[in-house]
């Protein structure tokens, strides 16, 4: 008989270089959400430093060889692959249909969706043992997440001085104009996305699967009623609703008492009262928008949704008109470029915006991507392992209501918050791993 083959051991990383892979990977995040574009002449955004920092890393890295040596390679990593791969292969499409300047664009867009995955690779293939634990670096994210958002409080109140490349974005009130918070960011729906995703990771670690509550209840609250109030004054309506979404899937998921909803209520009440009382003008506003949304969406849908019936008509009529682009696309982030269409017009629809920029074959491969990564975070939020079901249940609250912001927004281009998100998705798939 054959002698029995001894156990494969587990890779183990220096612990010198595991710090420094950490520390490269902290300097990114923060880099990324901490700094403004600058003022380069470079697309229509400007420029930024954190693609530099990860084009960095991507050099050094031994992590990533790994992952993609790796056989079989496990679903989730393969199908992000794959989207990745449409994405790039609807370059060839934007230069024959929009020549080389908006093939360009959206080459350079494939590359910041290439940063998310190589941020999900990395973290993938992570050490389990190490001197920072998964816990620590999700507790210094939350920390730059705050000062972000404080930031964006800040901003909002003050009306600093806007950088290069940021969309401006007004609210009408009666007696004044005001920009909506947006803090660092490019737009404002990216920092009321980013707000939700913090959100709940609040209700995630207030209250954890087996009781055992690993962060201070103050830090909580603080960040809830900062995240909260950046949610408010972005001006922003689907990440509300996407934000109740999520605090209904958790419910739903740890079969918890009604008070984890009321909780969240009552940070979402604080930040609204904290808005009313210093600006009570935006906060009318907000409120009339808020509940306009919902009593008038049937009569006037159209204006509730600020215009996009009117854009998506447009592209639905153009592919009514070019069906064979159904199957190619004509280009990934072209639409508010080309003037193949006819009109440039801003889809505000993750799922149109794909079809008729990568055509079916896009909207399959992400299809699989999103259910593959629905059953991770399902296997990893029912994961005996605390760390496991953390991160696991973060992200599967939260990317159920994003499937619902992805009806009235392109999510696939918020490439400032899209690496943490994936982070969390990576972190979640390799500890339900071990």
């Amino acid at each position: 008989m054959d002698a029995a083959r001894p156990a494969a051991l587990p890779s183990v990383h220096p612990v010198g270089a595991t710090l420094i892979e950490r520390r490269w990977l902290a300097t990114f995040f923060a880099c990324l959400l901490l700094l403004p574009p600058f003022p380069f002449p470079f697309g229509n955004s400007g420029g930024h430093l954190a693609p530099l920092i990860a084009l960095i890393g991507l050099f050094a890295d031994s992590r990533l060889h790994s992952a993609l040596r790796r056989n079989p390679m496990p679903a989730l990593p393969s199908l992000l692959l794959l989207f990745a791969g449409v994405l790039l292969l609807s370059v060839a499409f934007a230069l024959a249909f929009s020549g080389w300047k908006v093939a360009l664009g959206s080459l350079a867009r494939v590359g910041l969706f290439g940063i998310v995955v190589y941020i999900f690779l990395h973290a993938l293939e992570e050490p389990r043992r190490e001197e920072w634990d998964s816990l620590r670096f999700a507790r210094f994210l939350f920390c730059i997440a705050v000062a972000g958002a404080a930031f964006a409080c800040v901003d909002f109140y003050f009306q600093f001085h806007v950088p290069a490349g940021f969309a401006v974005q007004l609210v009408w009130l009666k007696s004044s104009v005001m920009r909506r918070a947006q803090g660092l960011f490019y737009e404002s729906s990216t920092l009321a996305n980013f707000c939700g995703f913090f959100l709940v990771m609040i209700l995630i670690a207030a209250f954890p699967a087996r009781g055992r509550r690993r962060w201070p209840v103050w830090a909580l609250s603080a960040g809830a009623l900062v995240f909260a109030t950046a949610l408010i004054l972005s001006g922003s309506r689907t990440p509300v609703f996407a934000l109740a979404v999520s605090v209904g899937v958790f419910v739903w998921l740890r079969r918890v008492k009604l008070s984890a909803a009321i909780i969240a209520i009552s940070a979402c009440v604080g930040a609204a009262a904290v808005v009313r009382a210093l600006v009570p003008a935006f906060w009318a506003n907000y409120w009339f928008r808020l509940t306009g949304s919902a009593f008038y969406l049937w009569s006037y849908p159209n204006a509730v949704l600020s215009g996009r019936l009117a854009n998506w008509k447009i592209l639905a009529d153009f592919l009514a008109r070019h069906p064979w682009h159904l199957l190619f696309g004509i280009g990934f982030k072209t639409i508010p470029y080309t003037n193949y269409i006819g009109v440039r017009v801003v889809a505000d629809n993750t799922w149109l915006s794909l079809l008729v920029e990568t055509g079916i074959v896009g909207v399959v491969a992400f299809a699989a991507l999103n259910m593959a990564i629905l059953k991770t975070a399902m296997r990893a939020a029912r994961s005996p392992r605390g760390t496991a079901s953390f991160f696991g249940a973060w992200i599967l609250c939260f990317w159920c209501g994003e499937l619902v912001q992805m009806l009235t927004a392109d999510v696939i281009t918020y490439w400032r918050v899209l690496p943490v998100y994936f982070w969390v998705l990576a972190t979640a798939a390799r500890e339900s791993r071990h």
